[in-house]
């Protein structure tokens, strides 16, 4: 355990930095392809709330006119989730994609805004 404290310590002072750049960047933005009513969508929002500071939430109703070509690809598998335009899950939430793609989202504002200072 003694091994691992410089690596927890590391790992808590980045997160920290991003907690304290928050302002300095743009969240990522989280895609939700949905329709009413959805009750999957419905869950699936629920579960994304502990996240909800980490990402800006949109929400595309694939049933408008204007989103027919999202209603002819995703009409039998809402939810689907893109995370800044990438596709990123369907059907339910999968946290553990979800925390790995916005860690490495993170890690590359981290990482951009350290090439430019």
């Amino acid at each position: 355990m003694l091994k691992l404290l410089p690596l927890l310590l590391h790992q808590a002072r980045i997160h920290q930095f991003i907690r304290s750049c928050s302002s300095l960047r743009p969240l990522p933005v989280l895609t939700l392809f949905t329709k009413d009513p959805c009750p999957l969508c419905d869950e699936a929002k629920e579960e994304l709330e502990p996240y909800k500071h980490r990402f800006v939430l949109q929400e595309v109703d694939i049933t408008l006119p204007e989103n027919s070509v999202w209603y002819d690809r995703y009409k039998y598998d809402i939810p689907v989730f893109h995370l800044n335009g990438q596709f990123l899950m369907m059907h339910r939430v999968n946290m553990k994609v979800l925390e790995k793609r916005l860690k490495n989202t993170e890690n590359e504002a981290v990482q951009q805004f350290l090439n430019v200072t």
